[in-house]
């Protein structure tokens, strides 16, 4: 059996790897290149293809057209134990007959190494469970199991990492305090984590790229900084966080930005945000980058007005508002309940600003509703 730490060790490359079952295409024409020691997101709704190039990665699914390298190792036919690479998936998979010392040792001892003791009480170290190492799996918390199957598979010390939605049976608090120690985890032991998740949240706080999937493809990637300040579709600036997206048409331009009518009021759009090419836009707004006000209240920058508020949801940090404009469309407006606004009630009028670099414009030829009504598994 190969020793899949002697493995070559380099960033992963997927060159134009398309996977088809049949006459359906689950991934198609991908390349993409992921630096060693980064921690890279595949996300994107069920049914997009994360976790079918997840697989491929790790050798569950072997590439119907293009190849996959680590370093300058061709790993695009080898068999999963032939690869440098570990999975850690969302039912941890442990041994329920083993204690905890002897899963995380398993691999190594699989692969003929002698002394495991200093190797596991590392690990598990790192982890901050070697008070459990005799303890069985089944009286391990969630939380805890999650946190063994990980030390069992970098105590390896593969090139890679894969995470197939690790998180997915933790509840909400749970959830993004591992969050926090996954990005910790990586960072100390410098190895390349791939984590394949449908949850944005999870991506923007563990990932330093994310790669956005829809239907085969990489729609975007980048920073999580970046996908949510400078969506490039209406399915990522859907699917990452809530937009407001409004249909307009570019009126006039100078030479730093573009002023868009829509519906009877004109708002400004700084060109270098302004993906559109021709005259019809999408006219792009974080609910949380909105103010909103009564009428009669002065306010700069862009404004729209004539909203009715229909719907109010308090949510502890912010105030959720949906308003309904003039021309029929819901707008969403996240205000901070830091006392600068009073509570609205639903039928009240206001007006929305906000400052015009926080807009962002797309294709006016894009549907409005991409990546928002995704379905996603229970």
């Amino acid at each position: 059996m190969a020793d899949a730490s002697s493995s070559s060790h380099g960033d992963l490359k997927l060159t134009r790897v398309t996977k088809s079952f049949g006459d359906f295409t689950a991934v198609d024409d991908l390349t993409l290149t992921i630096p060693e020691g980064s921690f890279f997101a595949l996300l994107g709704p069920s049914g997009c293809g994360k976790t079918t190039t997840l697989r491929m990665i790790a050798g569950l699914e072997e590439p119907t057209v293009g190849s996959i390298y680590i370093g300058e190792t061709d790993i695009t036919t080898k068999k999963p134990y032939q690869r440098p690479v570990n999975t850690v998936f969302q039912n941890y998979a442990l041994f329920p007959h083993l204690s905890i010392y002897e899963n995380v040792a398993f691999g190594l001892r699989r692969r003929g190494v002698k002394d495991v003791k200093e190797q596991v009480e590392k690990v598990l170290k790192l982890v901050e469970l070697p008070h459990l190492a005799e303890r069985k799996p089944t009286q391990l918390s969630g939380g805890q199991q999650q946190r063994i199957a990980l030390a069992r598979a970098i105590v390896n010390r593969p090139a890679l990492l894969l995470l197939d939605e690790p998180l997915g049976a933790l509840d909400l608090k749970l959830r993004r305090q591992m969050q926090i120690e996954l990005k910790w985890i990586q960072t100390e032991v410098g190895l390349t984590f791939v984590h394949v998740t449908h949850d944005q949240e999870e991506a923007m706080t563990m990932a330093d790229t994310i790669a956005v999937m829809n239907e085969g493809r990489i729609e975007q990637m980048g920073s999580p900084a970046e996908l949510y300040e400078s969506p490039e579709t209406a399915f990522v600036a859907n699917f990452l966080g809530q937009s407001n997206l409004i249909r307009g048409e570019v009126v006039s331009s100078d030479s730093d930005q573009s002023v868009v009518e829509v519906h009877g009021q004109k708002v400004a759009v700084l060109k270098s945000r302004n993906r559109a090419t021709g005259k019809s836009i999408l006219v792009g707004i974080r609910p949380e980058k909105i103010r909103i006000s009564l009428p009669d209240d002065p306010r700069n920058g862009n404004v729209l007005t004539g909203g009715i508020v229909s719907d109010v949801s308090f949510v502890g940090v912010s105030t959720q508002y949906v308003v309904e404009m003039p021309w029929k469309q819901d707008l969403m407006v996240f205000e901070q309940n830091d006392g600068g606004t009073p509570t609205l009630r639903p039928g009240d009028p206001v007006s929305l600003s906000w400052n015009p670099p926080f807009t962002f414009g797309l294709d006016g030829s894009e549907d409005v509703n991409a990546g928002s009504e995704v379905d996603e598994p229970a």
